[in-house]
């Protein structure tokens, strides 16, 4: 059974749950934007803790009159049915005691916002930005089979196809958290298109994967901005290119640029410019954050490392190695076309060993 600690704690939850409650229907609260966001978000976290607590308690309270009948009752067919819940319930208890102490560790509260991702072509010239392409194409494909938004803000073309560097907005639910598993370089082994010998080529992209900032979390200072507008140059249709729509940002104590040329309209491409460039702002403390995760956790599953080679793609056998947590799939081709979620769930399941490895040490 869980320990009294556990329980302990379970407890305290409830109480704030109770409290987190009555404060999102204080009026005081509900004018303040910023604080009733928070709250209603803390409230769903919590939520899931007590809807979990509730299910145990209920479990070993059955568990308990189950025993309470076999120790008193002589009536063989209540014994029986005793007997019966008791087989059933018991091998319960042990992996809900585990999902309530997942559930009690603190989560990275940037897990539920849409991200930016961000995926640049590194070594390997014209194959790596047409490995490039492919990767942005994988991730639109798994984005579509969750029900996620893409929208591509700024990109680069390689010279034979691909990209230099592609950088989309992905909104939906829980974004950020999933797809944070893919920052990191990742590395493909084939045979390119222009090699005439059948050799064999390493070449290399970079993914960044950021949590997309919210208004709340940084607060931009208008003389700290320098704004550029000039012909956007990329795909959208000949209309794009002779109007001044495209918009670059320069936040000018930081020295951070951010482009946007996707749409035609002015304010849209403002819009999403300055969604990027809070989020990156945000990055730059967000970013010390996964450094100290880094230094705690072996298999850097999900730090953020952008130097780190996370994965290695081989089209010659087939085969997708992450190298974090060992996982070899030689099912390639369909990986490619955005079947990427059994990889993702095995990197889940690494990080959550993790967090659990770390609590108990505490």
């Amino acid at each position: 059974m869980a320990s009294n600690l556990i329980m302990d704690r379970l407890e305290g939850v409830k109480a704030r749950f109770k409290e987190v409650g009555n404060l999102l229907i204080d009026p005081s609260v509900i004018s303040d934007m910023d604080k009733y966001i928070k709250l209603n978000k803390e409230y769903k976290e919590l939520q899931h803790i007590i809807e979990s607590y509730e299910e145990y308690k209920l479990i070993i309270s059955n568990i308990e009159d189950a025993k309470s009948i076999l120790a008193t009752e002589k009536d063989e067919e209540m014994r029986e049915m005793a007997k019966m819940e008791l087989d059933e319930l018991q091998p319960k208890v042990e992996p809900m005691e585990e999902k309530i102490k997942l559930l009690l560790i603190p989560k990275d509260p940037e897990d539920e916002k849409n991200a930016i991702l961000e995926i640049r072509a590194g070594t390997g010239g014209d194959e790596a930005s047409l490995f490039a392409g492919e990767l942005m194409r994988m991730y639109v494909k798994y984005s579509d089979s969750k029900g996620w938004k893409t929208e591509v803000t700024s990109a680069t073309e390689g010279t034979q196809g691909g990209y230099k560097e592609i950088v989309l907005n992905v909104t939906g639910n829980g974004v950020y958290g999933i797809l944070k598993y893919e920052s990191g370089v990742h590395r493909v082994q084939r045979v390119p298109q222009t090699e005439t010998q059948g050799r064999v080529h390493t070449s290399a992209a970079s993914v960044a994967v950021l949590p997309e900032a919210d208004e709340f979390d940084v607060e931009l200072n208008p003389a700290d901005i320098k704004r550029d507008e000039y012909c956007s140059s990329g795909p959208g249709g000949q209309s794009v290119n002779t109007t001044y729509s495209a918009i670059r940002l320069t936040n000018i104590p930081t020295g951070i640029v951010v482009t946007c040329q996707d749409e035609k309209s002015k304010l849209k491409n403002l819009d999403s410019a300055m969604k990027e460039l809070r989020t990156r702002l945000y990055n730059l403390e967000y970013q010390k954050y996964m450094d100290d995760i880094s230094s705690k956790r072996k298999t850097m599953v999900s730090t953020g490392d952008r130097s780190a080679k996370i994965r290695t793609y081989n089209f010659q056998q087939g085969r997708m190695t992450d190298h974090r947590i060992n996982f070899t799939s030689y099912n390639l081709q369909n990986f490619m076309l955005g079947d990427i979620q059994d990889v993702i769930d095995q990197l889940i399941m690494a990080e959550n060993a993790e967090r659990l490895k770390e609590s108990n040490d505490e």
